[in-house]
């Protein structure tokens, strides 16, 4: 990393702070790389299934009297509910357990899972701090 991404503050004790433009750059970045690799993914899995069987690939595009939805509308709206019913059940999941602890915030809640949870234990190479690591020591099973 160049010096010109990095900002050193003489009275800040931690790691150098990056420059917004460069953490800017690097989420779209990795945006990017993300949103290729679903394409990829989504265009290999729709060429297997064309290749496959064509005929019903080709049904699945026209509303027919034996399939009287496409097959993107069925798929779009199993999507929408999908979605709907999990974020639901995450967030009734959530508030049941924020009110059964009886938190009224993110400390208190920290602090009781705290008290449920045994602490983890310190490692010599955690407690010297998150620098660079070897990529074999990273790796290396134990």
């Amino acid at each position: 990393m160049s010096k010109e991404f990095i900002f050193y503050s003489p009275n800040f004790r931690g790691p150098p702070l990056i420059s917004p433009d460069f953490l800017c750059a690097g989420a779209v970045f990795l945006a990017t790389v993300a949103s290729a690799g679903m394409m990829a993914g989504f265009g290999s899995t729709l060429a297997l299934a064309k290749k496959r069987s064509p005929e019903w690939f080709n049904k699945g595009f026209l509303v027919t009297t034996a399939a009287p939805e496409t097959g993107a509308s069925l798929a779009l709206r199993a999507l929408g509910w999908g979605s709907l019913l999990s974020c639901c059940g995450v967030g009734m999941l959530s508030f049941t357990l924020w009110k059964i602890l009886g938190v009224h915030n993110l400390t208190e809640f920290r602090l009781k899972m705290a008290s449920f949870f045994p602490p983890v234990p310190k490692t010599a190479e955690s407690a010297a701090g998150s620098g660079c690591h070897e990529w074999d020591s990273v790796f290396k099973s134990k």
